[in-house]
């Protein structure tokens, strides 16, 4: 077998949140909701804007594809966990663990292309609003979309290709409920100079410039709602943001305190309580804090609960 030959360990043991089995029916329990409510409410989301024809712009079309990206983020780690869980087998081939690494990865820096494609989206509409349709058409979307999932999968597949690469001498125990980048590497007895140079190098690029992107978007945005006369239009036109800033601040908040530093300084329990923010809390938040402030969402939603109410009447 091919992973034989590049590794002395073939399986590793997920040790989860907690060993504590009255714990683990609560977080058995709170992961299933979550899980369930990220599902349901980002396809709700999904549909509402596919069924509604003003939706149809270049946030909504953005905002869908988060949202599936979301669904998709989540359904790499929680389901295997619930499994897990309940059947109390905490082994995962190396292969498949690998395997689990990549599309977690590709699916988070998708997430951040996209939030940065959201900010240049509102960006352009804010501060060049008559180039709007002209610079947002849909040909641009399309290849921005395209370009975030192509970046994210080739950086994912560097990462996963290098982490093969290692030795795993034992021992195989990661304190952690799937298998991430940082708890693979503390495990590994071979070198990791060349991933860590990779995190802060490459890494570092891919996450950071879609974030470098949205900062000067808001600055330019700020610039711009600073010079509308009234109070009352200031906080009609920032209003449009308030959801993506939110959205924002919680995903790299938390992505950046957990992989920008060395992994000499990672912290076992630290980093599981930050992760489960950005892998199943905030994915979960994601169509509530969407949905609560747009009233163009609201009555999109609406229009999906009439439509669906007159199908089975």
């Amino acid at each position: 077998m091919r992973w034989r030959n590049q590794s002395h360990i073939t399986e590793f043991l997920l040790l989860g949140l907690t060993s504590d089995p009255k714990e683990q029916i609560r977080i058995f329990v709170s992961f299933l909701a979550m899980y369930l409510v990220n599902v349901a409410g980002n396809s709700v989301i999904i549909a509402a804007i596919r069924g509604d024809v003003h939706l149809h712009t270049p946030m909504y079309f953005f905002l869908s594809n988060l949202s599936l990206v979301d669904i998709c983020f989540t359904t790499v780690i929680v389901p295997q966990m619930l499994v897990n869980m309940v059947t109390q087998r905490k082994t995962i081939l190396f292969a498949h663990c690998l395997t689990q690494m990549y599309f977690f990865v590709a699916f988070a820096v998708t997430d951040s292309f996209l939030l940065a494609a959201m900010a240049i989206d509102r960006y352009v509409a804010i501060c060049k609003p008559l180039h709007y349709t002209t610079t947002m058409n849909p040909r641009r979307c399309l290849l921005l979309l395209i370009a975030s999932w192509v970046v994210s999968h080739l950086h994912s597949l560097l990462y996963t290709i290098l982490m093969a690469r290692l030795s795993f001498c034992g021992p195989n125990v990661i304190h952690h409920f799937f298998c991430d980048v940082q708890p693979l590497l503390t495990l590994s007895c071979s070198d990791t100079s060349v991933n860590e140079l990779l995190a802060f190098t490459e890494g570092s690029f891919v996450i950071m410039t879609p974030f470098i992107y949205i900062i000067v978007s808001y600055v330019h945005i700020a610039c711009a709602v600073l010079r509308v006369p009234s109070g009352k239009g200031r906080y009609k036109v920032f209003s449009t943001c308030g959801s993506h800033l939110t959205v924002v601040t919680l995903f790299y908040g938390t992505i950046i305190s957990v992989y920008f530093r060395p992994s000499s300084t990672y912290s076992v329990t630290k980093d599981r309580v930050v992760t489960v923010i950005y892998t199943v809390v905030t994915p979960m938040l994601n169509p509530f804090i969407y949905s609560i402030r747009n009233n163009d969402m609201k009555q999109a939603l609406r229009n999906l609960i009439n439509k669906k109410k007159s199908q089975l009447s």
